[in-house]
């Protein structure tokens, strides 16, 4: 049985072919092996972890879960990069739209994650999938902080 993100980023590149992805599978399992029990896969897409667009070598796999964004990326030899979003950690937003492709730029209270390469018609689903998440989530931190 396939995985629910390689089910997810399929779907996301079937619909939109001309971003630029290369062995999903190899990293969704990335991702597969870091999802805690209960956490719930509700979006994927697939775009290069850069600011260049002529490197098309740095595919990542990008899940939204219930609890929290996960980035994966199964290196070419050996070993892997992993990195989660908590919601209290996000700050910001950014979608930029270019000639052929568009770029997601996501402002973390300790980095700041770009994304390219990304079919200029998925830039909108992605934007309304992470900032309807965030928002939801945000308003959940926001309820506990007040309480304290």
């Amino acid at each position: 049985m396939e995985s629910v993100v390689y089910e997810k980023v399929k779907k996301f590149k079937k619909k939109y072919p001309m971003t630029v992805a290369w062995r999903l599978k190899k990293h969704c399992q990335i991702i597969d092996v870091h999802l805690n029990p209960g956490e719930v896969v509700k979006y994927a897409f697939a775009a290069q972890k850069n600011d260049n667009p002529l490197d098309m070598i740095t595919t990542n796999v990008v899940a939204l879960t219930n609890k929290r964004i996960l980035i994966g990326q199964k290196r070419l030899l050996f070993g892997y990069s992993f990195t989660a979003i908590t919601p209290d950690m996000f700050n910001d937003l950014k979608v930029t739209m270019g000639l052929i492709w568009g770029k997601v730029y996501i402002d973390t209270i300790k980095e700041f994650v770009t994304f390219s390469n990304i079919q200029r018609e998925a830039l909108p689903e992605i934007e309304t999938c992470i900032t309807e998440y965030m928002m939801l989530e945000k308003r959940k931190y926001g309820g506990i902080n007040k309480k304290q």
